[in-house]
């Protein structure tokens, strides 16, 4: 193999694997798969409606990613929660949540692609309440690879018995899930363009030079 083979075989390499651990080629989730983890997650302290909203959303999965938007307003004043003293921050109670959740999260392709303090400048708002509607001071977006890994996450016995530290964090919060049509911070597409103008440079540089010269001088 010539090392200029070489070097687009071996980034082309790397950008199929991480495809595949990004992608998940499983399909929709089958249910048996919902059934089990929906018994997982009642032990999680989320309420009936939760429950029922979670199994509705993963009986018309897609197979596909998608984003998850939050909205939340941090509480200045949290609870006492059971671990912590009486001078525990809103940080505090989410870092606890996370600290297993973000592992998980992670070894699954599902992760952070933006966040965001809120302005104090609210727009359109139509149909909701003003105090409902304001008040936000961070936004987040996650990105999971399928809801076959959000319900692996949420019903992983490393993350049980601390969702209520996230809601006593916040004063309020809205989550909910959008499936993507554009999406062009998709980590396969800027790597692609990533290995491509690399490799494309690194081919100049390294044989260009050798190939012009051939041609300059035929034999």
């Amino acid at each position: 193999m010539t090392r200029r083979r070489l070097l687009w075989i071996t980034p082309t390499a790397i950008w199929l694997l991480f495809t595949f651990w990004y992608t998940d080629f499983g399909g929709p989730l089958t249910d048996e798969e919902i059934a089990v983890g929906i018994e997982k997650v009642r032990s999680q302290g989320y309420g009936a409606q939760q429950i029922s909203d979670l199994e509705a959303f993963l009986k018309s999965d897609t197979g596909r990613q998608f984003l998850m938007v939050n909205n939340i307003d941090m509480n200045d004043n949290p609870p006492q929660m059971p671990g912590f003293g009486p001078d525990a921050t809103a940080s505090d109670y989410v870092n606890h949540y996370m600290e297993h959740m973000f592992p998980q999260l992670l070894k699954r392709a599902c992760h952070p692609i933006f966040m965001g303090a809120g302005l104090s400048y609210d727009n359109d708002v139509a149909g909701v309440g003003e105090a409902a509607a304001s008040g936000w001071d961070t936004a987040a977006l996650f990105r999971y690879r399928s809801r076959r890994s959000l319900l692996e996450v949420i019903a992983h016995a490393d993350t049980q018995g601390r969702h209520e530290y996230k809601i006593a964090a916040m004063v309020k919060t809205i989550t909910y899930a959008v499936e993507p049509r554009l999406y062009v911070s998709d980590l396969r597409f800027i790597l692609l363009l990533v290995f491509g103008l690399v490799t494309a440079l690194a081919d100049i540089l390294f044989f260009g030079r050798s190939t012009n010269t051939r041609v300059a001088n035929p034999q």
